[in-house]
C-alpha cells in the first residue's frame, strides 16, 4: 500500500517543516506549499488530504478552498480561536481545524481520523 500523501500549506517555514517532519516520521508523503497559489497549483497532485493555513499573505485559505475540486479533502490550521473564523472553516468546507500552536498528537489523531 502506497503512501497517503498530505499538502502541507502554510507561509511560514518552521511550521511547515515541523509539520512535515511530524508526518514523514510517520510515514506519510508530504508536498508543501508556502503560499495560497502554490497551494493551488499542488492540489492538482491529488493529495489524500491537505492541512490548509487560513492566514497566507498572497491568497487566504478560505480563498484557496474556494478553488480546490470538490471533494477535496482539508483540514484548516489557524491561530485564531474565534467562533466566526472556524464557523467560516467549517462553511468553505473544511472537515476540521487545528489550532496552532498544536500538540503534535491532536494532528496526528485528526489526520489519522480522515484518512483512516
Amino acid at each position: 500500500m502506497s503512501a497517503k500523501k498530505i499538502l502541507v500549506a502554510d507561509d511560514q517555514d518552521p511550521n511547515r517543516k515541523i509539520i512535515k517532519d511530524l508526518l514523514t516520521a510517520k510515514g506519510y508523503q508530504v508536498i508543501e506549499a508556502k503560499n495560497g497559489a502554490e497551494a493551488i497549483k499542488k492540489a492538482g497532485e491529488n493529495p489524500d488530504l491537505i492541512l490548509l493555513d487560513i492566514v497566507m499573505p498572497d491568497i487566504d485559505g478560505f480563498a484557496v478552498a474556494q478553488k480546490l475540486k470538490k471533494g477535496t479533502k482539508f483540514i484548516m490550521l489557524t491561530a485564531h480561536e474565534d467562533g466566526e473564523v472556524i464557523k467560516k472553516a467549517f462553511a468553505a468546507g473544511a472537515l476540521d481545524y487545528i489550532s496552532k500552536p498544536f500538540q503534535p498528537a491532536d494532528l496526528l489523531q485528526k489526520i489519522a481520523k480522515y484518512l483512516g
